[in-house]
């Protein structure tokens, strides 16, 4: 390559690859490769195109809605696509050799009779096929990146919240969703969130389930795996964090234990100068010095107080939402979604359960301990019954583990809590405490 032109002057020479960086960089200097061509994920339109390009010579029935295929198919490249239709092409004939087993007789000669050409004609791709055969197909750079799918958490399945489900709505779902109400207003979305509370309060189930209610993928990064001793490894690790999330956009990246990684700088600790250079690094990726739009920051913290003021600024993780212990309503919210998923006794009064001050100071992660106990509980005693009695949780079990399990949060770290909600979240701690003067 770097003979001066001569005969050899009409060969140009193209290379390809998946890491740029992994290549010597002998080989990217002028003269060489020195024209770098990013070729990146296919955005909607795209998606769109090209599936309009691979149905072009296959047979389709009905009503197919292309556009509303790209929209689910985040993340997908080309060859995700072409699976996508492979797929969908099994299933329409798997569809017909279904119809053909069950109206020939005897059924198995539906194999070796040959096919009429009204049977042929029915081979065609329909728009179910297609949405059935999304669901097959698993993008390959999320099988690289290693991202999570779409959480099966719900709303109701945390209970109660109600403030800090408005905001996401407002702040995540409705742009994802409804983009074009958003269109025309100038509204800058980029604005990350900090969830802080007591340890057990759902801070990663509330995550999870504005991932599950906004339908995009999750990315789950827990604070102290990026840490590591050696200079460049962890401001590398944050690096390639942003960019598997922009390559998967639209989807929740949510930093647990946020802390661990952002303490305040010049603190002079052992080990401080590791977390200074990965919060110099996690600043400049959320400051947009690479965009990440359509990907929405969630970070989750028991220890707000120690996290830098300089991420805390709006535009970074500038929106603090305070994750505070259940009140007595959402006691009772708690053990009923709990209680869905046992064989808990009619006789079980949850409501009482929920308001009797044996629960002050629980958080959500202690009523689940709670349940897991009367579970066993009643495990036990069904275990060492001789007259079979039934599978079910009575009162006297949850008695029983009301006498093993105890508040995780103390009134002194309550209050302690209260008085960060008000110094963080004046103006949302404030609409909670309205709300609740109301109630």
């Amino acid at each position: 390559m770097d003979q001066p032109n001569n005969d050899n002057s009409s060969v140009l020479v193209i290379g390809a690859t998946n890491r740029p960086d992994a290549i010597d960089p002998a080989l990217r200097r002028p003269g060489r490769f020195d024209r770098e061509i990013y070729i990146g994920m296919p955005d909607e339109s795209a998606r769109e195109e090209i599936l309009s390009v691979l149905t072009h010579n296959v047979k389709l029935r009905g009503p197919i809605d292309l556009l509303k295929i790209a929209k689910s198919t985040s993340a997908f490249v080309a060859s995700d696509l072409k699976s996508v239709i492979s797929h969908a092409g099994s299933l329409a004939m798997k569809r017909i050799i279904c119809e053909r087993y069950t109206t020939t007789e005897p059924p198995e000669d539906c194999f070796s009779e040959s096919w009429s050409p009204e049977e042929v004609e029915k081979v065609a791709i329909t728009m179910s096929d297609l949405e059935e055969a999304v669901k097959m197909v698993q993008p390959s750079e999320r099988r690289a990146v290693g991202l999570s799918p779409i959480p099966d958490v719900k709303w109701e399945d945390i209970g109660g919240l109600d403030l800090l489900r408005n905001e996401f709505d407002d702040y995540i779902i409705g742009p994802i969703k409804c983009p074009r109400d958003y269109e025309g207003f100038g509204l800058d979305l980029s604005t990350g969130f900090l969830l802080y509370g007591p340890p057990g309060c759902g801070k990663t189930l509330v995550a999870k389930a504005v991932s599950n209610a906004a339908g995009v993928s999750f990315i789950h990064i827990k604070g102290p795996d990026i840490l590591n001793e050696y200079v460049g490894v962890s401001e590398k690790k944050v690096r390639k964090i942003f960019d598997d999330a922009r390559t998967c956009a639209p989807c929740i990246l949510f930093f647990d234990e946020l802390d661990a990684l952002t303490t305040t700088r010049g603190k002079g600790k052992e080990g401080a100068s590791v977390t200074d250079r990965v919060l110099n690094q996690l600043l400049i990726e959320l400051d947009g010095a690479e965009q990440r739009k359509d990907v929405f920051v969630i970070g989750a913290t028991n220890r707000p107080e120690v996290i830098d003021p300089a991420l805390l600024r709006p535009g970074r993780l500038g929106r603090l939402l305070y994750v505070p212990l259940p009140s007595p309503e959402q006691w009772v919210l708690i053990l009923k979604n709990l209680a869905r998923k046992h064989p808990v006794d009619v006789s079980m009064d949850l409501s009482a359960i929920g308001r009797s001050e044996a629960c002050e100071n629980m958080s959500g992660a202690d009523l689940a301990l709670l349940m897991e106990e009367a579970v066993m509980a009643a495990v036990k005693k069904y275990r060492t019954s001789s007259n079979g009695k039934e599978k079910a949780i009575k009162p006297w079990h949850m008695e029983e583990a009301l006498t093993r399990v105890f508040p995780s949060v103390s009134d002194k770290q309550k209050q302690h809590y209260q008085r960060l909600a008000e110094k963080f979240s004046p103006s949302f701690n404030g609409n909670a405490k309205e709300r609740n003067r109301r109630e």
